[in-house]
């Protein structure tokens, strides 16, 4: 029979009971911040929407006519919207989530008033014939979608929204004629900049 100061010696050291329950806080709070946020924002889905953005922008350049200039935005908008809804599915499936999972869902609800109020604006502003003031609404009513939907997101998305919202600021203060070149630059240059960073950083 061993002695006891023997097997005592062999015996494991005990963990602190607070060191233990720093690990347990620091795991539920990780599990918690990821299981909150929605991470299937698609970064090349942004790039392809920022190319098309351009492609649109020196489209509409060329139109003659307001309501020429506004349909050429109007197919571009569906496709981006194409192109993001198509992008998002797929990143969340290949993570194993859905787009109306907890912080997904809590993603579109957020993101979806603001675009719905940028709509209405948009009727409103053709029917009283301004629509000079299309290019800054469409500008800092999508940057606010981002903003709010990207709470729910990785944190370079409310960024990306806080972009959106200067451009589009400053072009309802600037000069009309200008417009193509902030929707060009919104539209098609923070997409670009942004989606190469979340592909690089968070992958797709």
């Amino acid at each position: 029979m061993q002695p006891f100061e023997s097997r005592q010696a062999r015996s494991p050291k005990p963990v602190a009971l607070d060191d233990r329950a720093r690990d347990n806080i620091r795991f539920i709070r990780e599990t918690m911040e990821r299981a909150g946020s929605f991470t299937a924002v698609p970064g090349w889905g942004g790039i392809a929407m920022g190319i098309t953005a351009l492609g649109a922008a020196m489209i509409a350049s060329r139109q003659s006519s307001q309501f020429a200039w506004l349909l050429t935005w109007i197919v571009e908008a569906a496709i981006a919207i194409a192109i993001a809804v198509w992008t998002t599915y797929s990143k969340a499936r290949e993570a194993g989530t859905t787009l109306f999972s907890g912080p997904g869902r809590r993603f579109v609800y957020s993101f979806a008033p603001p675009l719905f109020v940028g709509v209405l604006m948009t009727l409103l502003l053709a029917r009283i014939g301004s629509l000079e003031e299309v290019a800054g609404v469409w500008l800092l009513l999508y940057g606010t979608a981002v903003v709010t939907g990207g709470a729910f997101s990785i944190r370079i998305v409310p960024l990306m929204g806080l972009c959106f919202m200067v451009i589009g600021t400053v072009a309802l203060f600037c000069p009309t004629v200008w417009g193509n070149v902030f929707l060009a630059s919104g539209f098609g240059g923070l997409h670009i900049v942004f989606g190469g960073v979340i592909a690089r950083k968070y992958g797709g």
